[in-house]
This record gives structure tokens, sequence and C-alpha cells, in this order.
């Protein structure tokens, strides 16, 4: 899952696996590939734009006044997040966090309605060029969805144990906020004294939701409790023989500032005096409004529960997967895939001569200490460097199926001390534009049991090369494209891509070993079942309960409880975004197999995964254009 930021409404925090049976990956069994299609493809009418194109418009001067206009307009939305400045690299407004508060909301939402009307009058009736004419659409696309959102903006949980700010703030300040001076370090002392405001803010938001009817599920505030009480542990504020997490951070980034010892001094000792004066009440208080907060929180988890849920979730799996699918095609279309990826499993069963069936195999699995490294800080450090080999073995291979590589570099990570016990398995975050900050691939070795050594590949795969990091560097990395391009993200497109990208080096030849192999499947397995297990908590038809979804997932899967259960509640807190991953890989995969039945020998892999990269993250039925688009020209070469 990567992070990534994002201009827009925020109230929530930012952001935030044998070959298949069918050639090409096309949709398995009872779910047809003709539904499926259909609904992915549906948007695309919806999306295109208007553009009858007015006599005498010469697209090369009106592409130009579009980039003009976009570059404007990207500009205004990106000075209004100080904090979308410092994910870019950039220093400016590095001593504020950004705006969340409801006035500001208002005030972006009249400006998104103004600036669509400019948009549509100024140039819905232009004709572009074939760039020029998808980032019109993009943009019109993209502040459509952010006018019809607005109506759910409370709906999101401004804390939960997935990127709630109380995990937010402390990560942007150790990641993110870089101190290469000391006006650096003045400005993160001054983030640490803002955070009270910005707290205020997020309590603003959530006493919001609530009045709106909405509140985050009762478990969740546990995590986030856990959360903030974790940072408020360790000098300076207690008498503890350890640093607390921001404490440790500011001092070991301040140590390393070449300036005399007194500046350096004079630096703790403010930086001293703002975590007590100003972060430690901030997070206090909003400890006490989680806790009271929490009293009234119900075990009711879906999106169901809320006002209009039914008409909330729809929203969110058009907004996460850029079709008109509906919850029930999901879910049925999630059933068919998990007994697909069963019965390939099975196939790599027999093939390691297991002799029970694939439930006793998932024990196997589940149990058996070859496929774990040990619960020690040795075995924790043998699994960040067994992935830093896999991602270096697939970096010697690129060149065989990509025509592009990413300047940016990439480091691997363990998830911090102060929230692995919340954050998921593995994310990415993305690199810093314009300050060198490398592309992070996070790993989660709170538990080991969790982390399977048979699944590394897939996971390294998906989240770091040639997953994510290939594709959002990439992006950002393209220079010909409006800014709002290179830095939007579409969840179907960045995570189709990166389960895409977890099956493609079983073509290369990866996945030697059989265990690798049944990783991989594994994690194809897993979101297929997100498919049945989002749709089967948040569908007002179903309304499965939280352990109704974890004894799924342990019946179908080998993963560990842990992973099951942290997953679970990761689905309920953001209704829809699982769904994502299966439906745009399939999209990516059919794609592929019908330029390949078009072309025939004309057709390269390296240009197919070009052009799906070229145009930066996009709705699936955009990119579905863009790949026609290819197919044509290379036919008629």
């Amino acid at each position: 899952m990567p992070l990534i930021p994002l201009c827009g409404f925020r109230t929530s925090a930012p952001c935030t696996p044998d070959p298949p049976a069918t050639p090409g990956g096309t949709v398995h069994s009872q779910f047809s590939r003709r539904r499926f299609l259909a609904a992915t493809a549906a948007l695309g009418v919806m999306a295109r734009p208007r553009l009858a194109g007015a006599a005498g418009d010469d697209p090369l001067p009106a592409t130009a006044r579009l980039n003009g206009w976009l570059e404007a307009r990207y500009d205004f939305w990106l000075a209004r997040s100080p904090m979308d400045q410092a994910y870019l690299g950039l220093k400016t407004n590095s001593d504020k966090w950004d705006d969340i508060g409801e006035a500001r909301q208002l005030d972006d939402f009249e400006r998104v309605q103004k600036e669509l009307v400019d948009l549509r009058e100024n140039f819905g009736t232009t004709s572009f060029t074939d760039a020029g004419r998808t980032s019109y659409r993009l943009y019109e696309f993209r502040s459509d969805q952010r006018v019809s959102d607005f109506t759910w903006r409370h709906y999101s949980y401004p804390v939960s144990q997935l990127d709630g700010w109380q995990q937010t703030i402390p990560s942007f300040l150790m990641t993110v906020h870089s101190v290469d001076s000391v006006e650096d370090a003045q400005a993160y002392i001054a983030r640490l004294r803002a955070t009270g405001a910005l707290v205020d803010q997020i309590i603003e938001q959530m006493r919001l939701g609530e009045l709106a009817g909405v509140l985050a599920p009762k478990f969740a505030y546990d995590h986030v409790l856990r959360d903030c009480r974790n940072l408020l542990n360790g000098v300076p504020f207690d008498g503890a023989s350890s640093n607390s997490p921001l404490w440790a951070d500011f001092t070991t980034k301040v140590d390393r500032l070449a300036v005399d010892q007194s500046i350096k001094q004079k630096l703790r000792t403010d930086a001293v005096k703002a975590l007590i004066t100003d972060f430690r009440p901030a997070f206090f208080k909003l400890i006490a409004v989680c806790e009271d907060q929490q009293g009234r929180a119900t075990t009711d988890d879906g999106a169901w529960k809320h006002p209009n849920g039914a008409a909330y979730y729809a929203s969110r799996l058009a907004y996460h997967t850029t079709t008109d699918m509906s919850a029930d095609d999901i879910h049925e279309f999630g059933l068919s895939e998990v007994e697909r990826i069963h019965g390939e499993m099975r196939a790599v069963m027999q093939k390691v001569g297991f002799g029970g069936d694939l439930k006793a195999f998932f024990a196997f699995l589940k149990t058996d200490p070859q496929f774990y490294y040990p619960q020690t800080a040795e075995g924790k450090a043998a699994y960040v460097a067994r992935a830093e080999e896999i991602i270096t073995a697939m970096r010697g291979r690129l060149n065989e199926v990509f025509i592009r590589q990413p300047r940016a570099k990439l480091v691997v990570k363990p998830v911090e001390a102060f929230r692995e016990q919340s954050a998921t398995s593995a994310f990415y975050q993305s690199p810093g534009t314009f300050d060198d900050r490398p592309g992070i691939f996070y790993v989660n070795t709170f538990d080991m049991k969790a982390a399977p050594r048979y699944a590394m590949e897939a996971l390294a795969y998906h989240e770091a090369i040639p997953g994510h990091h290939m594709q959002i560097a990439l992006a950002q990395e393209m220079d010909d494209l409006p800014r709002f391009r290179r830095f939007d993200g579409y969840t179907a497109y960045a995570e189709g891509w990166g389960l895409y990208c977890e099956r493609l080096p079983k073509e290369m030849g990866f996945y030697q070993d059989p265990y690798s192999d049944f990783g991989r499947l594994s994690e194809e397995l897993w979101r297929a079942c997100r498919l049945v297990v989002d749709t089967g908590i948040h569908m007002d038809e179903k309304r499965w309960t939280r352990q109704q979804a974890i004894d799924y997932l342990t019946a179908n899967t080998p993963n560990s409880s842990g992973d099951i259960t942290n997953s679970v509640e990761r689905y309920i807190v953001d209704p829809g975004q699982a769904t994502a991953y299966k439906i745009g890989m399939t999209k990516i995969l059919d794609l592929r197999e019908g330029a390949k039945r078009t072309l025939g020998s004309k057709f390269d892999l390296r240009g197919f995964h070009d052009v799906v990269l070229g145009s930066g993250s996009v709705p699936l039925p955009i990119l579905a254009d863009a790949v026609d688009v290819w197919v044509k020209e290379t036919a008629a070469s």
C-alpha cells in the first residue's frame, strides 16, 4: 500500500504474491469476463469530456494554454498544503501543518466547484493533443470526484490504526521533515509547538463526524490510544532510560549538523520545551477525546451502520475501483477467484509432496519454523537484509521488461517501534521529488510469525520494484506531464499495478522455490479474499461482523491470526480500498491479453509496460483508452 500525498479535502490523515489456468490472467469461473469488462469500462463513458472541437482550434497552443491553467491550479492547491510541499521535498512553509479545519474544508469545496465551472467554460469544447485531452479528462474526473465526495467528508475516521493523525504527525516529522540546517531544526520545533492547533482541528473533525452519526468502531480507539501513549513514553516526558520516539529522532538529526555545540544545545532545549509544553498537552487532549468517544462507539463495524451507509459504501467502491461494479458483483468475483487460486495452490502442494489437504497445508505453513525468521533482533535484521537481496536481484533484470527505470533511490526500513503494532505488514512511502529523499519500502517486523519467508518475494515486488516504487517514482519524474498527473493517484491503478507486479516476475523466471511461488499465490488469494470480506463487512445486505470476517480469512488463507486480525480491522476503517487491488490487476491483465491477441508478433511487453506507466496514475477506463491507442498505432506501423 503506497503512501502518496494528494491535494484535496483532508479530514483523515494524508496518504495514506503456477501460471493461471486461463492465458493472460483473465477473469475465471462463474463470474464471467464479459460482466467484469462491462463494469470496468462503464465509467469510461462518464469520464470522457465533451470535446466537440471548435472550428479553427489548433491543438498545440490549446494544449499549452490548458497546461498553463493546470499548472496554476496545481500551484494554488500545493500552496495550501505545507505537508504536501514537504512530501515533494520542498522546504517552503516547513514550520507549518496543513489546515484541516471545517472553515478551510468549506472554502476548498467552493473553490473546487468554481474551478470545475472555469475548466468547462474555458476548455470544454476545445480540441487538444492526445496528451492534452487526457489531462482535461483527468482533471475533470478528479474535480467531479472531489465535489461528489464532499458529502462524505465526515465519514472517514480522523484517527484510526490505519494512518490516523496520531501516526501521521510523528511519522511525518521522523521520515519527511529533514534537518539539514539550523533553520530546518527550528522549523521542526515550530511544528512541535503547532501540534496543539492541529490536534484541535482533528478533534473538531472527530466531533463533527459524531454529529453526523459517524464514530470509529470501538476496537480502533484501543490502537489509537496505544499509539498516543507510546509517543509520550521516554525522555523527556518521564524518567525512563530510553528516549521517546520524537526526542530520539530530533536529537539524532541535530547531532549530525555541522554547527557549534552551543547552538545544538539551544535547539535541544527549545525542543524539550515544545515537547513538554505543547506536544504532550495536545496528545493528552486527543487521548481524552478518544476515551470519551470510545465509550459511545459500538462493535457494529460496517459502513452500513452510518446514515445513508449504502450510498456511502457505493461511493467508496466507485472511488477506489474507478468502475461501477456493484458490491454484489465484487463479492461474487471474489468468491470465484478464491476457488480458482485454491486450485492452483493444490498443484503447488502436490509439487512439494505434501500429503494432506489444503487446510492441513495452511496449518503446516503457519507452524513450521522453517518458514519464519526468529523473533529476535538478529531475525528481524535478517528479514530486512533478505528483502534488500530480493530487490537487488530484480533490479538487475528490469531492462528485460521495462524501457524506463526511475532515478529515485529505494531503501528498506522496518516500521518504527511506536506504530509497528498498529501498522500493516508492509507499505511504501514515495520519494521526495526535490530533495532526493529515497522511496521507502517499510517492512513490519513486530511479529515475525506474521512475516513468512515464503511471501517475501511477492511482497517486495509489490511494494518496491517493479511495483509501487517503479510506478510512483517514474510518474514523479515525468517532467512533460502537468504536475497534478505526476503526483495524483488512483487506488485501482496503483494497487492493480502492484499486484500485477507480483505475477510478472513469475513470467521472468523468479519464484524458483515452490514455496515462494505458493507465497505469490497466497498474496493473490489474500487480495481475492479481500473482495469477499470487504463487501461482506460493509454491504447492508450482509453485515458481516469483525469475527465473521476473521473466520472467513482463517478458513481460506494461510495467514497468521495476527495478520488476519490487523487486516480485517484495516478493511473496517477504510471501506472499499481493499477491493481495488484485484480489480486493477485483472484489468491490466485483460488489457495485455487483448493487445497480444490483436498485435500477435508485433506485441512487445516492454512497450506495453511503457504505455501503462506512461500517463501517470489514471482511472481504469482512461488506462484502457491509452492502451487502445497504442495497440492501433502499433498495428498500423
